[in-house]
């Protein structure tokens, strides 16, 4: 297939699926179902619309401030300004496309800090590690809270664990094959790509020489904290939440996370997914999506407004450069 064609399909196909979700959704409710979301939407207090806002803004300058102190370990000191609208500018992007935010992040600040892109994107990398493994402790901590149901919702979602298990080593021992060509190999094109994942590797390797690492950790379990406050507060906003204890707001949150990943931002896919989890917890389907919708579109909004704002100005506050 034409390299030009994947592109173009791994860019619309997840948006084409948010398109489609959102039809759905509002294709599959009744007219009065429709009338109750809307109107739940409509009169939501915007207090907690607003600190809910406060919150994620919080993570996210939280997040670039911890980014510095991945890139101290190999020499580089960065603006904190630079680093958060980098963050915000690669956030913007992944609503257009899917996973390229990581890729513009670390472009951006190797342009304006003269950071070589490798190790940036190496630390970007252990950026991930490390929030996945926040994401997977909060998964555990969920099932503690909440196991029969979400494990019930989980079976009907994901494919049979045997499949799981059967494609995970499958993927392990071609990662394994390919390591030992790359590294012996003197193929041009193959002795690039030996150099570029060195550059990342000495960037995921940042995270042992950290100086700060308290620091550090404060920062990870800050982000982590924050990203499921903002989601709490949000309960208050529709009646038929508010009530929800911190069992249900942490598996609607591990739902709206993978959702998060399964289109352009989380486009349709978000509401659905934790009115899906809601309603386990008897909140009924408009309730679940107006939630839904309140958070992810003030959210949404946010990172718009902020990363089109970090694209206008990152080059002309750093003009000199």
């Amino acid at each position: 297939m034409n390299a030009k064609l994947i592109k173009f399909l791994k860019i619309i196909l997840p948006l084409a699926l948010g398109v489609f979700l959102i039809w759905y959704s509002i294709a599959s409710a009744t007219p009065e179902e429709r009338q109750k979301t809307l109107q739940y939407v409509s009169e939501a207090d915007p207090k907690w619309i607003v600190i809910s806002v406060l919150m994620g803004i919080a993570s996210h300058l939280s997040r670039a401030y911890r980014w510095k102190f991945l890139l101290e370990p190999l020499g580089y000191s960065i603006k904190l300004s630079n680093s958060y609208m980098a963050v915000m500018a690669g956030y913007l992007c992944n609503m257009g496309i899917p996973r390229s935010g990581e890729i513009l992040r670390g472009g951006t600040i190797s342009t304006y800090e003269r950071i070589p892109f490798k190790k940036a994107f190496g630390t970007i990398i252990s950026e991930r590690v490390i929030d996945s493994v926040m994401l997977l402790s909060i998964i555990a901590i969920t099932l503690l809270f909440q196991s029969e149901l979400l494990l019930s919702y989980l079976q009907e979602k994901i494919a049979s664990p045997i499949i799981t298990l059967a494609l995970l080593v499958g993927l392990i021992i071609f990662g394994v094959l390919f390591l030992r060509v790359l590294k012996k190999s003197n193929n041009p094109i193959l002795v690039k790509i030996r150099d570029f994942g060195n550059g990342i590797l000495e960037g995921i390797k940042s995270i042992s020489k950290i100086k700060q690492r308290s620091a550090f950790i404060f920062h990870t379990f800050l982000i982590w904290i924050l990203y499921v406050a903002m989601f709490y507060v949000v309960k208050f906003t529709v009646p038929e939440t508010a009530h929800l204890s911190i069992g249900p707001m942490l598996a609607t949150f591990v739902a709206g996370s993978i959702a998060m990943s399964t289109t352009n931002g989380g486009i349709g896919a978000f509401p659905i997914a934790t009115a899906a989890i809601l309603l386990l917890f008897n909140v009924d389907k408009p309730a679940g999506e107006a939630f839904g919708w309140i958070l992810w579109g003030s959210q949404t909004a946010i990172n718009i407004v902020v990363g089109a704002l970090s694209f206008l100005f990152l080059p002309i506050l750093n003009r000199e450069k």
